[in-house]
């Protein structure tokens, strides 16, 4: 983290922002504080970055569910633009799934180090489930994750690190499509919102949106 803030109080070489809304969604376990150095670089960089706002993320709940999509829908009113979703862990599960049920209002979605690929428990967050749920195990939807293994119809980028140390890296990846890419990275799954080079990895790729849009136009 240290490092990340000492390397965000000027950002050299990272393109300059086009001020499009990005909602920032974080990991099971965490809150919007740990994804704030990162929400406050986005915003550095020209983007109306915002959080979430529900606090810790506890796992989807129908409220949850039902604010996400009520914070999406404000955002792109508000600004008149699509929306950039970026999910840590859990949160870019989340992401996908707002994404697929409001592609017209998504420009993006960008998930770190998030479980969408190979098997459901392909992860070390058991024992941190297990403990929210009563000691009870999470119920595994084996079919419905099969099915979310599909990115939905919008740009998707995996951001993942093959040192993780959480979620197994190859469960970070998005099946090959033609709106998909998998951008891989060094460090840790906790690490991936305080890191110069996932900063950099996000840039460059809402720059290259920015540009197609400009260029359809």
């Amino acid at each position: 983290m240290l490092r990340f803030l000492i390397g965000t109080r000027r950002l050299r070489g990272l393109p300059e922002g086009d001020g499009h809304p990005v909602l920032l969604i974080p990991g099971f376990g965490a809150d919007e504080f740990l994804m704030r150095p990162l929400r406050r670089a986005l915003v550095k960089l020209g983007y109306a970055a915002e959080d979430w706002g529900q606090g810790r993320n506890l796992g989807m709940r129908p409220a949850i569910r039902q604010e996400l999509a009520r914070k999406l829908d404000s955002m792109a009113k508000r600004s008149d633009r699509k929306v950039t979703l970026i999910g840590w862990s859990l949160g870019g599960v989340f992401a996908r799934e707002l994404a697929r049920a409001k592609p017209e209002q998504v420009r993006r979605v960008i998930t770190l180090g998030s479980p969408i690929n190979r098997r459901p428990d392909a992860n070390n967050m058991m024992p941190l489930f297990r403990l929210v749920n009563g000691g009870r195990a999470p119920k595994q939807d084996r079919e419905g994750f099969n099915r979310r293994k599909i990115a939905p119809p919008v740009p998707c980028a995996a951001i993942y690190s093959r040192t993780d140390g959480i979620v197994a890296w190859q469960a970070c990846m998005e099946e090959v499509a033609a709106n998909t890419q998998n951008i891989e990275v060094a460090g840790s799954h906790f690490g991936l919102v305080v890191n110069l080079e996932v900063l950099a990895a996000i840039a460059r790729l809402m720059e290259a949106d920015s540009k197609k849009l400009s260029d359809r136009r």
